[in-house]
């Protein structure tokens, strides 16, 4: 019976074949571990960028909460420079009526200097209206007058910015009494904004502990994600070194089994060249011819010399049957 290339044969490679299998069950063990830290690190990193979409949308409550809270202190400021600037034209104002002198080197504060000028002023224009005075004192009047208007312009912004009280200094115990009152309502303002600051302080605090808490997340969940990702990198190259064992072992039981194809693929057409007929090949056809022709010749029609002799006796027992039947006949009509 012919064999086939692919008729299955006594195995010779079981070890390859037991050491292959065993080689792609831990690949797959492997990749199965491989994939699974993937997919943690994929989980891990949309809970990370969703602590850190928090953490840019909580970025911008702490803005708005530091936007009140730096306004409240740009206020406390405000009103603290003021009251203090008050109290300060206020002293000087307190000095002046009590007849005491400025202390040598003391710089005098622009609110009581400007209020002192603008009075100066007042008195020398009044003197130089009213009264009658030389050509040369009148010179001097209205040089002094230019000096002071000109320092006064110089400090108005500054002033200006404190709100400065004006107050009539030919009348130092009302001038007084409305520089202390102005300055305990700067005072008061002052403290009522530092209260607002206070109420908004347990705010800024929480909205900061969240901000920290929110990063300090973000910065786990990365931490997590980097840790899981190298897991899941070693985890791959580990799986690409032994492919390369595992294809090695399969290159070599693909050899055996080409090997044994060859063989049974040569061994089929061996056989099968053995038992093709005359007239399937010529080559066969030409051995047969040889053959007959050795063993006593061959006649057109493929009849040989026996089977002449065979016909002919077959033809001499045909004619004798043929008489028999005819004398037969014969004495029958008789009758």
């Amino acid at each position: 019976m012919r064999g086939r290339p692919d008729e299955a044969t006594p195995s010779q490679d079981s070890e390859l074949q037991e050491e292959l299998q065993g080689m792609e069950a831990r690949v797959r063990k492997m990749r199965n571990t491989r994939n699974s830290f993937s997919d943690q690190a994929r989980t891990i990193a949309d809970k990370r960028n969703t602590v850190q979409g928090q953490y840019k949308e909580h970025r911008e409550k702490i803005d708005l909460v530091m936007a009140e809270m730096k306004a409240i202190r740009a206020e406390i400021k405000m009103y603290k420079e003021k009251r203090n600037a008050i109290q300060q034209q206020l002293r000087e104002i307190i000095n002046q009526a009590k007849g005491r002198r400025d202390e040598k080197g003391e710089k005098k504060s622009a609110t009581a200097e400007y209020a002192k000028l603008r009075h100066d002023v007042q008195s020398l224009e009044t003197t130089f209206e009213t009264s009658s005075v030389g050509q040369k004192k009148e010179k001097e009047m209205i040089k002094q007058i230019k000096e002071m208007k000109m320092r006064i312009k110089e400090l108005a912004p500054e002033v200006t910015h404190f709100e400065m009280i004006n107050v009539d200094l030919s009348d130092m115990d009302t001038a007084i009494k409305t520089l202390r009152s102005e300055a305990d309502a700067a005072h008061k303002e002052m403290l009522e904004a530092v209260a607002r600051a206070d109420v908004l302080s347990p705010e800024v605090d929480e909205v900061f502990s969240h901000r920290d808490f929110l990063k300090a997340e973000g910065d786990r969940l990365h931490t997590e994600f980097l840790e899981l990702r190298q897991k899941s990198d070693d985890m791959h190259n580990k799986i690409t070194e032994l492919m390369v064992d595992v294809n090695k072992v399969r290159d070599k039981l693909n050899m055996a089994r080409d090997e044994r194809k060859s063989w049974m693929t040569d061994h089929n057409a061996l056989v099968k060249a053995e038992m093709k007929t005359g007239a399937e090949s010529a080559e066969v056809a030409d051995e047969l011819i040889s053959t007959l022709m050795e063993s006593g010749g061959i006649t057109f029609g493929g009849i040989g010399q026996g089977d002449g002799a065979s016909s002919s006796k077959r033809k001499a027992k045909s004619g004798k049957k043929k008489s028999m039947r005819k004398l037969d006949m014969t004495a029958s009509r008789r009758r």
